[in-house]
């Protein structure tokens, strides 16, 4: 039987939208970083070098999404609570804070 390779799940309209703000900006931010050892916690955005991260929060409608739904929201808890831990800036934005501009505003301000 042939082997299935994993099919990458698509980018959320604001990750695709804060993606062309960066390159806009000529920023080149890690993607889909992996920054703790032995979890599966990814960043959507980083540099690591500055320990800066920016999560888009997709699916913000109260109850709609696995971000404000009982377990998914205890695990972003759980992540970003490690995250602060081990020394990270986490930045959090809504696809329409993205959208708005307000994002890479913020992003501009504290990266360089």
């Amino acid at each position: 039987m042939p082997t299935v390779s994993k099919i990458p799940k698509p980018l959320s309209p604001g990750e695709e939208c804060f993606a062309l703000h960066c390159q806009a900006h000529n920023l080149t931010p890690e993607r889909e970083y992996k920054f703790c050892e032995g979890r599966k916690f990814a960043f959507d955005f980083c540099w690591p070098e500055r320990l800066i991260a920016v999560e888009i929060e997709g699916g913000t409608s109260f109850g709609k999404s696995r971000h404000s739904r009982g377990n998914g929201f205890e695990t972003d808890c759980i992540k970003y609570n490690i995250a602060a831990r081990l020394g990270w800036k986490v930045l959090r934005y809504s696809t329409a804070m993205v959208i708005k501009g307000q994002a890479i505003t913020d992003v501009l301000e504290v990266v360089l």
